[in-house]
């Protein structure tokens, strides 16, 4: 017991000279810094090249029907190829403010828009003004002119014409105080949320920037040491928001994979750096010369390094199994800006290091400073370790039933699409989509029934069938708005459209349910009557089953490709098999609990106002697997830095015990400093306005916090006191065949 009781005066040697040639990260982190000027010349220019290619050569986004899975992705496709003609409609709602809209209001309101809009080259059509049920609304369909255009360019067009729309609709308004004349459409949707994102992603740039920078401070109590983990994060992020782009002509890309892109590589872009700059500097109080000390970082955090970005690429290259043309572009560009950061810490970093020398240590920042160097152990830490080491047994079962209780609501998870009704209400176009789809019904969300045929359908029989379908539907009980229900013909004769309101949310089991009703019953009968003809289903509802449908069927191959391979590269850096295997559990358990938690605030509303979050009732579908494989990726951070440690302090003749403490204790400030950042960073996205960064930013957040703090003080060194020797064995025959550990 005396052993464990005082952890952190245990000096842990270096380890003996390795006679043997010297491995890739030190040789490059040799060659950074002899040759200083070249490396970081060449860095700097490399990325400034790549930025600005990648801005020049523009970025190809995906489209709607690159997006699709399933039924609802082969309909997309099939009514992209038909080529409807194009009608962008805008519609403005007028309602008074107070009371009832009376005749002459509306009259004249109308009057004023019909003229102003109509007058508009941007403007095909102003139709007739269509009152709503209780009269208390009224709606003005407005027809863009897209001269022709159809899919994306038809988009594009009405993009276009958008502004000088909503001028003349706001002119209107401010003569008509009394009244509420509002826009709504789909172009106005894309501008009016383009425009919340582009302002919640500059914002979350602003605060994320200081907020690092102040954490680093507190971690180095010097202004140059914080800001060398930045300026290489900010580096590693432009280059790959560059690579991502030129890569966008061969792969299409998300269109908000910069802003995942910023996310992901801010966290590891820092964390890389921050654990060889702690490493160099601790080196340097301990009496190496600077350049002994880089090596010596080199070679310990340098490799973990890259064993941690190895983790999270692999990890990443999941998603490629996913199926899905969004996951596939996320995984691109998380592995690009990983690959970038761990070039950057084994090139640009050491030569940064050489160039500063001492001067890394200035400007102080008084009383912080003197603390700092101290390396972060403090008495929190070994307090801990006594505790854990003490009763190893006990710690792991009381940490580990926590874990298992705090994950266990993820087995009752609802995913679902983000819709607009999943959109923060404080965006005055989704106030407005409340008052419209409140006053006309018929204006909410569709399931789209797609009739294709080899040859022109029939109008009379495809008439005869639409009738049968209303007739049917309205038997259901499960549809309402039903009498304007008609067929909206291709140029070609050869596809039909016919459109049946979504009853409630897209995302409502009554949405669901009548989506099953008409795959299921209706479609099938639809189908016998249109002999030749193909009918498939597609809409908000259809899409969002389809991609849950396919996540089910990918996310065994998903988990057991990142399982697999992730336990191959930490057997190969560790030479361990218990070590790898434990790895997976630990990290399995924190992932597990990140969805819990996600699940108990957002779909159940726990601590929801208290987090400053609204509960939707569901998980944005993307995300389980995204967090999943980002999870996975990003523990293997603080894990292999954790372990690196424990391990250089038993080859250095410790026993596990002591090792374990030593280990955890030599880390807890680098990982400590580390993990805030990450925190830090990932709760700013959890402020924005959009549901699926919200979700992200506050599961990502909770997952390190956990794995910062529960996984690396309690469950990793209990497990590992447990195991004693059998940390470190390798069957024979794989120690036979691995190459041996390099110093």
């Amino acid at each position: 017991m005396t052993s464990t009781s005082t952890p952190t005066r245990i000096a842990t040697p270096l380890p003996p000279p390795d006679r043997r040639r010297p491995g890739v990260v030190l040789r490059l982190a040799q060659w950074s810094a002899h040759h200083r000027a070249l490396a970081l010349i060449g860095w700097f220019l490399f990325v400034a090249a790549v930025f600005v290619g990648g801005q020049l050569a523009g970025t190809r986004v995906l489209t709607e029907t690159e997006t699709g899975v399933g039924e609802s992705g082969r309909a997309d496709r099939v009514v992209a190829a038909a080529a409807f003609p194009s009608r962008p409609t805008e519609n403005v709602l007028v309602q008074a403010r107070a009371g009832t809209l009376s005749p002459a209001a509306a009259s004249a309101v109308t009057t004023e828009l019909t003229t102003r809009l109509s007058a508009l080259r941007q403007v095909a059509q102003v139709e007739s003004a269509v009152p709503s049920a209780d009269g208390r609304s009224l709606l003005v369909p407005v027809v863009l002119d897209v001269h022709g255009a159809t899919g994306d360019a038809a988009s594009d067009a009405a993009d276009a014409a958008l502004p000088a729309v909503l001028a003349a609709t706001a002119q209107v308004a401010a003569q008509h105080p009394d009244l509420r004349v509002e826009q709504f459409g789909n172009a106005s949707v894309r501008a009016s949320l383009g425009t919340q994102a582009d302002r919640d992603f500059t914002r979350a740039e602003q605060l994320s920037l200081p907020v690092t920078l102040v954490i680093l401070l507190l971690t180095f109590g010097a202004l140059i040491a914080a800001g060398v983990p930045v300026v290489l994060a900010i580096s590693a992020v432009a280059t790959a928001i560059g690579l991502s782009a030129l890569v966008s002509h061969l792969v299409p890309v998300m269109d908000l994979l910069s802003s995942v892109i910023l996310l992901i590589g801010m966290a590891v872009g820092v964390d890389y750096s921050l654990f060889y700059v702690r490493r160099a500097r601790e080196e340097r109080a301990r009496g190496l010369d600077r350049t002994s000390a880089i090596e010596v970082a080199a070679e310990t955090s340098g490799r973990a390094v890259v064993v941690s970005g190895a983790a999270v690429a692999i990890a990443m290259c999941g998603l490629l199994l996913s199926g899905d043309a969004t996951f596939q572009s996320m995984a691109i560009g998380t592995m690009l800006v990983v690959a970038v950061a761990v070039l950057g810490s084994l090139i640009a970093l050491p030569a940064m290091l050489a160039a500063l020398g001492d001067s890394i240590e200035r400007p102080r920042v008084p009383f912080v400073h003197r603390l700092a160097r101290g390396h972060g152990q403090g008495r929190f830490w070994p307090a801990t370790m006594r505790v854990v080491l003490r009763r190893p047994l006990v710690s792991l079962v009381l940490a580990g039933l926590s874990m298992v209780a705090l994950a266990l609501p993820a087995l009752g998870m609802r995913t679902g699409e983000a819709g607009l009704d999943s959109m923060s209400r404080s965006i005055p176009i989704i106030a407005t989509y409340d008052r419209l789809t409140a006053a006309f019904p018929q204006e909410s969300d569709a399931h789209t029934v797609v009739v294709h045929g080899t040859s022109r359908l029939d109008p009379a029989a495809l008439q005869a069938a639409l009738r049968r379908l209303v007739v049917d539907a309205r038997a259901t009980g499960r549809y309402t708005g039903l009498d304007t229900v008609q067929a909206t013909v291709s140029p070609d004769g050869r596809t039909a459209l016919i459109d049946l309101p979504v009853p409630g949310d897209v995302n409502s089991a009554t949405a669901e349910q009548s989506l099953s009703v008409l795959r299921h019953d209706l479609v099938p009968t639809l189908e016998a009557s249109l002999p030749g003809a193909t009918v498939l289903v597609t809409g908000s509802t259809a899409s969002a089953s389809d991609f849950g449908s396919s996540m089910r069927a990918h996310l065994p191959w998903v988990i057991a490709f990142v399982l697999a391979l992730t336990f191959v590269v930490l057997v190969i850096s560790f030479r361990s098999v218990v070590v790898a295997a434990t790895a997976l559990v630990l990290n399995l358990l924190s992932v597990g609990a990140a969805y819990g938690l996600l699940v108990l605030v957002f779909q159940h509303g726990f601590a929801a106002g208290l987090l400053g979050v609204s509960s939707t009732g569901v998980i944005i579908d993307w995300l389980p697997l995204f967090l999943f494989v980002v999870l996975f990726g990003l523990s293997m951070d603080y894990h292999v830095f954790v372990v690196s440690r424990i391990r250089e302090a038993h080859d250095s003749g410790l026993p596990t015990r002591l090792a374990v403490a030593e280990g955890v204790t030599r880390s807890a400030g680098v990982v400590t400093s580390a993990a805030a950042v990450m925190v830090a960073v990932f709760s700013i996205f959890g402020t924005l306005s959009m549901l699926e960064f919200k979700q992200l930013g506050v599961g990502l957040a909770a997952a390190v916090l956990i794995d910062a703090t529960v996984v690396r003080a309690v469950l990793l060194p209990a497990a590992m006191t447990l195991l004693g020797r059998h940390n470190w064995w390798l069957p024979a025959f794989l120690d036979r065949r691995l190459p041996q550990r390099a110093h």
